[in-house]
């Protein structure tokens, strides 16, 4: 044969990108560690939540022969989530482990989500395992309204772990989901909290997902609204910044910082929606908004040495993955779009 031909034949067993039906390549895997969480946010969870069972999680190495996975096939953005991810028991032996693929050049970044209680514990070793970016949900500054938002949440205990990050040279992103009647007169002095400090801030829209013990439409503030209020007293211009998730940028003049708006119900991103959600039972869910899952804790269960089979259900899971969710929600109704609360999927 041709040796220019011979050139063109693709390489045996070599993974093939993720492309979803619409054209749209798969870089980003958020991945879940644990439904559990030491808050239990208002719009997230209900104040009584039952777990899952230990024996329906995938063991921290099950969770890493299947990052490994997604990261052959393409992924180069890996961001764990929960629940609260630091609360797993040994995740830092994954979180390291996965951090060596940064090393190996598969892998450009590794972040995590987090709700900052567990921060003053694990900072320096974040940093160590090659993490250099977290995003910390903070949804007030007044002790008493956090309190009651994440009702078993201690604020001094995040404002320690916010320092540890900074200490450990974690360059951290405020996440504050904006909530009617609650927070929304707080987000200029959170702006400023956080550029004052070096942080960034993305500001998002309460999403529809689970039930919980509080009415959602009376919650949804449009972010569009919180973008003219903003504008009253800060200059925001548009920049076309990218983490590799959903939010758009804009600079502040008056405080040289950054913020973002994730609108998936105002302005939804999905046409530019390169992720997938893996969650700690093995799960794998195409979209926020939507039910369909592949189940990829029977796929390895059943093929412990085959990861041939695996790249071909990832595969077959991503040509499932949807054009678009399907949230709605206003000031006067709310539709749950999913059963599934966000600590489940990942947030």
């Amino acid at each position: 044969m041709n040796q220019h031909l011979l050139d063109k034949q693709p390489v045996a067993d070599q993974p093939t990108p993720m492309i979803d039906p619409f054209g749209r390549q798969i870089t980003y895997l958020r991945v879940s560690v644990t439904d559990r969480c030491d808050f239990r946010c208002t719009y997230c969870m209900a104040e009584n939540m039952t777990f899952l069972p230990k024996r329906d999680l995938l063991t921290l190495e099950e969770l890493e022969r299947l990052c490994n996975a997604f990261i052959d096939k393409g992924v180069r953005k890996l961001r764990l989530t929960g629940g609260e991810p630091l609360m797993r028991k040994n995740v830092m032996q994954l979180i390291r482990n996965l951090g060596k693929r940064i090393g190996e050049g598969a892998l450009d970044e590794l972040t995590l989500t987090t709700n900052g209680s567990q921060l003053a514990r694990f900072a320096d070793d974040l940093h160590a395992a090659g993490v250099r970016r977290i995003n910390v949900s903070l949804d007030t500054l007044d002790p008493q309204k956090f309190r009651e938002i994440t009702r078993w949440g201690d604020f001094h205990k995040v404002m320690a772990g916010l320092e540890a990050a900074r200490k450990a040279g974690l360059k951290v992103k405020l996440n504050a989901v904006a909530l009617a009647g609650f927070n929304e007169h707080e987000i200029p002095e959170l702006l400023r909290f956080a550029h004052d400090n070096g942080m960034d801030l993305t500001l998002i829209e309460a999403m529809p997902l689970g039930e919980v013990d509080t009415d959602r439409s009376s919650q949804y503030l449009p972010l569009s609204k919180v973008r003219r209020d903003l504008e009253e007293n800060f200059t925001l211009t548009d920049i076309p910044m990218t983490t590799g998730g959903p939010a758009r940028f804009v600079t502040v003049a008056e405080t040289g910082g950054k913020l973002g708006f994730i609108t998936p119900l105002s302005h939804n991103f999905c046409a530019s929606c390169n992720r997938v959600r893996l969650t700690c039972t093995g799960m794998l869910y195409l979209c926020l908004g939507h039910d369909d899952n592949a189940d990829f804790r029977k796929v390895l269960r059943d093929n412990p040495d085959d990861d041939a089979v695996l790249h071909r259900a990832i595969d077959s899971a991503i040509a499932r993955k949807p054009e678009e969710h399907n949230f709605e929600l206003d000031e006067t109704h709310s539709r749950v779009a999913v059963a599934r609360h966000m600590s489940m999927t990942g947030g």
